[in-house]
């Protein structure tokens, strides 16, 4: 298994500003919109200003099922919040943008790789996620795909943050489950953050609440 591919419950970015972010969002906290706000300006606010946000709506997945070869995500940019309610229009319009598979492919790859240094597996380990992490980049998959499926189904946390090799590099995952709405962040570490691309992940049932969310929240950060 190759651990140093993913680790959970890391102390990322957020552990930099809050003391307990696990905390900082949860109903019962006295700062919790606060907390909320600063978040959203650090993941949304600055990266939107700098040209370097990307939605992703994540999709295929429904009345429990959790088929890596069926989840799908269109992405969009994002620079506004009026840029957020156009990806919105597209996205439930008659001619959405492109979809692209999620698995398919990253899995497909990995799973050459493995086979060609001469690793062996059962016929339908595409099906069984769990046991991605046996050959090399199976545990990001297996990170991202529990990602997903929290997403789409539900989590008890408030909040949750792991850290990844992507394709892209590697990225802090910030989970949100609050009553708002449920998204995540894949954000570079360090610097990178101002200079490389992070993304807003949600399933495509969370655009509306996000858009309020974001619509509630970034006017006050006008004039800052």
């Amino acid at each position: 298994m190759h651990y140093t591919e993913a680790k959970e419950h890391i102390h990322g970015r957020l552990h930099e500003l809050f003391s307990d972010p696990y905390e900082a969002f949860d109903n019962d906290s006295q700062e919790r919109l606060l907390h909320l706000r600063v978040m959203l300006y650090l993941f949304v606010v600055r990266p939107m200003e700098r040209e370097l946000l990307t939605l992703r709506v994540i999709h295929g997945w429904e009345n429990g099922g959790c088929e890596p070869a069926d989840l799908a995500c269109t992405e969009y940019p994002l620079s506004s919040l009026e840029t957020f309610e156009h990806a919105m229009e597209d996205f439930n319009g008659t001619q959405r943008a492109p979809s692209r598979q999620l698995f398919t492919q990253p899995l497909d790859k990995a799973l050459a790789a493995a086979r060609a240094k001469g690793q062996a597996f059962d016929d339908d380990i595409e099906q069984h996620p769990a046991r991605w992490p046996a050959f090399e980049h199976g545990l990001a998959l297996y990170t991202m795909f529990k990602m997903y499926h929290r997403l789409v189904y539900g989590e008890d946390d408030f909040y949750r943050s792991s850290l990844c090799h992507l394709a892209a590099g590697l990225r802090e995952i910030h989970e949100f489950h609050m009553e708002e709405g449920e998204f995540a962040f894949l954000i570079p570490q360090g610097k990178a953050f101002t200079q490389e691309e992070s993304v807003l992940v949600l399933h495509q049932s969370q655009l509306e609440p996000i858009k309020q969310l974001l619509a509630d929240n970034l006017p006050l950060f006008r004039n800052i």
